[in-house]
């Protein structure tokens, strides 16, 4: 379909990958407990943006080039990697009276989680190492192969984005609503 192989696969490998939790996630659970669905809603625009502006840089060869280069592909992964082990490690073992290493604002819900995104290592193997591995060279159109994994991933992105902040918006207004009643 469109020049891609196994759309069935494709679909399902995105579903994989969103539902494995990684700092996209954290950032959506973060913004919808703080601000909302509208918040998880900003946020859930913040990482399909930023999953666009990793497609279509593979697209631009990007992954090519990566792949040429493995050392810098290997780079990219242990810098992504070693950014979220430090975020672990100061969750983990906080400074009395630190801050905390994220701080998700309500005016920049989208902007945070687009570069959350953009630096998550996860995303960027699915689309540097793993999203070429479903373009079928036999049948592959240009342009419209990649606007239909684009517009795909997408759809997918947002349904599920969005169905994972409207239930962390009923959980967190059910504990909103316990702890009023344990406080009274």
């Amino acid at each position: 379909m469109f020049g891609i192989s196994d759309y069935g696969a494709f679909c399902a490998a995105v579903l994989v990958f969103l539902a494995l939790p990684g700092p996209g996630t954290f950032a959506l659970l973060t913004s919808t407990s703080k601000g909302g669905f509208r918040a998880g809603a900003a946020a859930t625009f913040g990482v399909i943006a930023g999953d666009q502006l990793l497609l279509w840089s593979a697209v631009a060869g990007v992954a090519a080039l990566l792949a040429a280069h493995p050392l810098a592909f290997k780079s990219v992964q242990y810098l992504g990697a070693a950014y979220l082990a430090w975020i672990g490690f100061r969750l983990l073992l906080p400074r009395p009276g630190a801050s905390a290493p994220i701080t998700i604002q309500p005016r920049d819900y989208a902007r945070q989680a687009f570069f959350i995104t953009l630096l998550n290592p996860k995303a960027i193997v699915f689309y540097m190492a793993f999203f070429p591995l479903f373009i079928s060279p036999a049948t592959h159109r240009g342009l419209p192969t990649f606007v239909a994994m684009a517009a795909t991933i997408a759809v997918i992105t947002a349904i599920y984005c969005l169905s994972l902040c409207a239930f962390a918006g009923a959980v967190a207004s059910r504990v909103r609503a316990h702890t009023r009643l344990i406080r009274d």
